[in-house]
């Protein structure tokens, strides 16, 4: 038999245990009913573009045939170089994410800016999203970057080079294949792209 101070004992902490787990389950329920609901996620809002209507290029990647087709579609684009690059460019990623698509890339991809810097450079910055949710793999990330550089030299001949940055800063791949660190060579791109037509 159990001497009855042990019994006592025993009590006492099923009683303490109960009631902690009790407290525990309140705490986290008060807590999950503070936290503000995740919104869902949607494109990117952009200002909207104002300026006359204008015929883009846009070179469009094909998950299945592992190729870019050339397609031609007509928007608003404005004066400025660097914006009339980033909404074309724009417009391509946002292809890419409605569905249906030929190609995916990450949800919430955009182009914060895009600059032209000298001797043929253009350095395009793009949110986390895009190299963050991108999806992993050479062919994926390949078209992905053939496309950006064939779509930016068929819309300005004056571009040869294209840097990458993601939120303003170097990357070394965009989701562990396709190389960022150095500036590509939008020529030979698009010469390749030409040669696989």
């Amino acid at each position: 038999m159990i001497p009855r101070h042990l019994q006592i004992m025993a009590a006492i902490l099923l009683i303490l245990a109960v009631g902690l787990g009790y407290y525990n389950y309140r705490l986290k329920h008060r807590a999950e009913r503070r936290q503000p609901k995740p919104a869902l996620a949607e494109l990117p809002v952009a200002p909207p573009v104002s300026g006359p209507t204008s015929t883009a290029t846009l070179y469009v990647a094909d998950d299945k045939t592992g190729l870019l087709t050339r397609s031609s579609v007509t928007i608003p684009l404005p004066p400025d170089s660097s914006e009339r690059t980033q909404q074309i460019l724009r417009n391509l990623l946002t292809l890419y994410q409605t569905a249906p698509t030929t190609h995916n890339i990450g949800e919430g991809s955009d182009v914060k800016n895009v600059y032209f810097v000298k001797n043929g450079l253009v350095v395009v910055d793009f949110n986390g999203a895009f190299a963050d949710k991108h999806p992993s793999g050479i062919l994926a990330e390949e078209l992905t970057v053939a496309s950006i550089v064939a779509t930016l030299r068929a819309n300005n001949p004056q571009v040869e080079k294209v840097k990458f940055l993601v939120e303003g800063k170097d990357r070394d791949t965009l989701a562990g294949h396709a190389d960022l660190a150095t500036p590509l060579d939008a020529v030979n791109f698009s010469q390749m792209v030409k040669d696989l037509q």
